[in-house]
């Protein structure tokens, strides 16, 4: 039965697509990758949100080494980094962050994203960074691998099935899902991958203390 009042310890947040609406730029930068390579555009942007560059490249082009996509992924992360235009906040995502703050919800950003590229979006959406950070730097492995979410949750201190995380894509909940953790899917094409909850966006969304260092999540009315 999917939750309508979900209680947890720690909030785990995907960035693209569930607190920064980065799709403009993302489409710009790899419709040219596409291009490039002569792949079809629609298929490769269904694959690539969520997801490390790298990882992407290899499950389109698997016969090529690894080594090639990790340097052309490094090249399309400059890119991102360098393109801003069209970065804004997901709907609420400044309003539920300030909530977290000040209830003072251990949260974490664990994102697929690399630190510039992770830092430079928040900033151009004027959202607040988070003081615990996963980024690409951080795991060995990409979504839809559980690692990052794993590690995002012992650095708050958390064990796995007392977090709740906010994610956007099949790789992300996918990842959540083998991490072991409950998820609330953000946006549209969220509840087609399966999580125990999905919203629109974050508008209107509450958090409240419920004792003992739990917390509830309250939708809108």
């Amino acid at each position: 039965m999917p939750l309508t009042t979900p209680t947890f310890r720690a909030l785990l947040l995907d960035m693209d697509g569930t607190l920064v609406d980065s799709d403009a730029v993302v489409e710009r930068v790899w419709r040219g990758w596409a291009r490039h390579h002569g792949l079809d555009e629609a298929h490769v942007l269904s694959v690539v949100h969520g997801r490390q560059g790298y990882t992407t490249m290899a499950t389109l082009l698997p016969d090529r080494p690894m080594e090639r996509n990790h340097a052309e992924n490094r090249e399309l992360l400059a890119a991102e980094t360098a393109d801003m235009d069209g970065v804004v906040p997901v709907g609420g995502a400044g309003d539920f962050l300030a909530a977290l703050r000040a209830a003072a919800v251990p949260h974490a950003l664990v994102t697929s994203a690399d630190a510039p590229l992770s830092t430079a979006r928040m900033r151009a959406a004027a959202l607040p960074l988070p003081e615990t950070r996963v980024t690409a730097e951080s795991v060995s492995a990409s979504k839809p691998d559980p690692e990052g979410f794993l590690k995002g949750a012992a650095e708050l201190g958390h064990a796995p099935e007392d977090c709740l995380v906010f994610e956007d894509s099949g790789a992300g909940i996918a990842a959540a899902r083998a991490a072991g953790m409950r998820v609330v899917g953000v946006g549209p094409s969220a509840a087609q991958h399966g999580p125990d909850l999905v919203v629109p966006d974050l508008t209107g969304l509450r958090v409240a203390a419920s004792g003992d260092g739990v917390f509830a999540l309250h939708l809108p009315a």
